[in-house]
């Protein structure tokens, strides 16, 4: 059985994953990146670029959400994560100059700080210690790719996907036992991250619903007790 894990999302007040890419650049390092970053705009629903498109550049998630997935050649999709505060989105297409991988599209409007992928290359030729620190990244990111494709292809159920999902997703309040989710995703797009169908998505969460695992309050999920939904997530 897997071990329980607390995740927490981040806010724009906090670089999220600072201490695995920020923090290992030296102090001139980190103001020169945050120095030719392009401060972008964007509504909700943009897609800032497509899997296999030729790479402009990387994109710093400062405000706001951006869906990261990966599609078939039938047109299937499957969700990989939520970006948030902090988040960097196309940085081994940037270093590496190979296409995007993924497809990233903002849920909420979002602001964004871009950087070109040529400005990205006299970055690291004038900081070279920036490399470790991208390596440190990507393998954060293989990292969690992995972690997604042992929750689609481990999990025997579809309540443990979905509670793992909310889990991932919730924001813990260190007095209480309880979580809050911002759910304004539909039913067939939170399936996309699950492996599972709109049906399917429907029916587990009033189940959820129906044992108190879960409450609705307008776009605000809240999840009573983390501890209880643990227990569906990983038993």
């Amino acid at each position: 059985m897997e071990s329980k894990r607390d995740l927490k999302t981040g806010s724009k007040d906090e670089i999220r994953h600072g201490e695995n890419f920020f923090g290992r650049m030296s102090p001139e390092a980190q103001q020169d990146f945050r120095s030719i970053q392009v401060p972008i705009t964007h509504g909700a629903n943009v897609v800032l670029f497509l899997e296999k498109d030729a790479p402009r550049g990387l994109f710093v998630v400062l405000e706001g959400e951006v869906r990261v997935s990966i599609g078939s050649s039938d047109g299937r999709r499957l969700s990989l994560k939520i970006a948030r505060c902090g988040d960097i989105l196309g940085l081994s297409s940037a270093a590496f100059a190979t296409p995007y991988d993924v497809t990233a599209e903002t849920l909420y409007p979002a602001k964004l700080g871009f950087i070109d992928r040529q400005e990205f290359a006299r970055f690291l030729a004038r900081h070279p210690e920036a490399y470790p620190a991208i390596t440190e990244e990507l393998n954060r990111s293989l990292t969690m790719v992995c972690a997604q494709l042992r929750t689609l292809a481990l999990s025997s159920t579809a309540p443990q996907k979905l509670a793992k999902l909310l889990l991932e997703w919730s924001d813990a309040d260190q007095a209480t036992d309880a979580c809050k989710v911002r759910f304004t995703l539909k039913h067939e797009e939170i399936g996309e991250f699950i492996g599972a169908t709109r049906e399917t998505v429907t029916r587990t969460l009033k189940t959820f619903k129906l044992h108190k695992l879960i409450v609705f309050q307008g776009s605000m999920l809240t999840i009573p007790s983390r501890t209880a939904l643990e227990n569906v997530a990983y038993s």
